[in-house]
């Protein structure tokens, strides 16, 4: 028996670690854990993970279990620590192998690592880098270490000499597989999480899964065509098609970068190739890039002097803390876009630059503070993505011209008619 540790790799389609088991030709066994450790209170007083991508994890779960049924492989699911339950599944099911995602950042790490410190020695453990959409073997680098600080010079080396790896597909295995062992998906409430109504205004409607990743590159990429008009619409606020909101997919790995880069590969032959199907690329590229940025950098992407290791004077002012989160700040287009995410769990590209830089640059507070909150509310939380992000609008990190957002002129330029500002700051949860 070899077991398939999921983690932030969602899905069947594209999954290296999966593939591997099963090309094994050993029975097989997933497992999934809601780890507690990351629906408890951090050291800012965020749940790690709030309700908005805590329901979007337990719908990308159920769907999960449901296309590894058709694998005849079945998920075992629990709310235990996996430090402790993994090793006793191991020794229950005489694993010889466990093969599961590479991942390099600290907490995670620590899970990892604490599971093998409980393991005997005859269970190996497969890691291997799926998260990407170049893979680390196929850098035109020859070590981590040599990735460069700007984005730009990284992304044309890389358009030039990598290549991007084909997507694997699994075979299904004999019925006989399928083990008798049951388990429930826990509810939010099990979780410590309340329940919640969508609200109607959100950008961000969908449901987790990856057939559900599937369904919204069909109506994004071929029914609608609003691929073609990509780098128009990006910076847009409202509604659900000004961009692909395909991120939150991605964070938890329902669906893989190489599966939409060779969709947009597809549309471009067979619809139309233009700036905006390139943008697409361009952005699967910087999330990469951040990826590439903690590896070489490790922990001093949580530091609060960031990659750069320089020293702020940072605040950490109660007052300023709550009305940035409860958006009563003195910018509107600020307090507009806080008030999306506190209602809906999401916040546009656009929204998000200017909340932190307002939080970082023009309040001058702790910016760890802002990547938390972040952390804790966001569907599409990554994190590599969003401590990257947080670093490069905080001074700290890979923004070679330490930008600061006029906020005002912002909200002049993206949101004239102010058609979002209204949406958003009609009474609400705080009001």
């Amino acid at each position: 028996m070899n077991i398939v540790w999921f983690k932030n790799d969602l899905r069947t389609q594209d999954n290296h670690s999966l593939f591997k088991a099963v090309q094994e030709n050993q029975p097989v066994v997933a497992v999934y854990f809601f780890d507690p450790k990351q629906f408890k209170t951090d050291r800012f007083g965020f749940k790690k993970t709030e309700k908005y991508r805590a329901q979007f994890l337990i719908e990308t779960v159920q769907e999960l279990r449901s296309e590894l049924k058709k694998l005849n492989i079945s998920l075992l699911i629990y709310t235990e620590e996996p430090e402790t339950k993994l090793p006793e599944l191991i020794e229950k099911y005489e694993a010889q192998k466990v093969y599961l995602q590479n991942e390099w950042t600290f907490e995670e790490r620590l899970v990892i690592d604490g599971v093998k410190a409980n393991c005997e020695d005859s269970v190996a453990f497969i890691e291997t880098y799926d998260q990407f959409l170049i893979h680390p073997d196929d850098l035109p680098y020859s070590s981590f270490s040599k990735i460069p600080e700007v984005f730009t010079q990284w992304r044309k080396k890389c358009e030039k000499q990598a290549d991007i790896r084909q997507a694997v597909a699994v075979d299904p295995l004999q019925p006989e597989n399928l083990v008798a062992e049951e388990t429930q998906i826990p509810s939010l409430d099990d979780l410590g999480l309340e329940s919640f109504e969508v609200d109607e205004r959100t950008a961000f409607p969908f449901k987790g899964g990856a057939l559900q990743a599937l369904k919204r590159i069909e109506n994004y990429f071929w029914e609608t065509k609003n691929l073609a008009r990509y780098k128009k619409t990006r910076n847009g606020l409202v509604g659900k098609d000004y961009s692909s909101k395909l991120s939150a997919w991605l964070a938890n790995g329902s669906i893989s970068p190489r599966t939409i880069y060779y969709q947009v590969q597809k549309f471009e032959k067979e619809e139309t190739k233009n700036d905006s199907t390139y943008w697409l690329i361009f952005e699967l590229y910087w999330r990469d890039f951040f990826k590439y940025v903690s590896l070489k950098h490790g922990d001093k992407i949580f530091h609060l002097s960031g990659i750069l290791e320089k020293d702020y004077d940072w605040s950490t002012n109660k007052a300023a803390r709550e009305e940035w989160i409860e958006g009563r700040t003195k910018y509107d287009f600020v307090n507009a876009n806080m008030k999306e995410i506190a209602l809906t769990g999401f916040m546009s590209n656009r929204g998000r630059q200017n909340v932190a830089s307002f939080w970082a640059k023009e309040l001058q507070q702790d910016w760890r503070i802002g990547a938390a909150y972040f952390e804790s509310m966001l569907i599409d939380y990554d994190v590599h993505s969003n401590y990257g992000n947080w670093l490069y609008n905080s001074g700290v990190g890979n923004d070679p011209r330490d930008r600061k957002f006029n906020i005002e002129s912002q909200a002049d330029r993206y949101d004239g008619d102010r058609k979002y500002r209204d949406l958003w700051l009609a009474k609400t949860l705080f009001d």
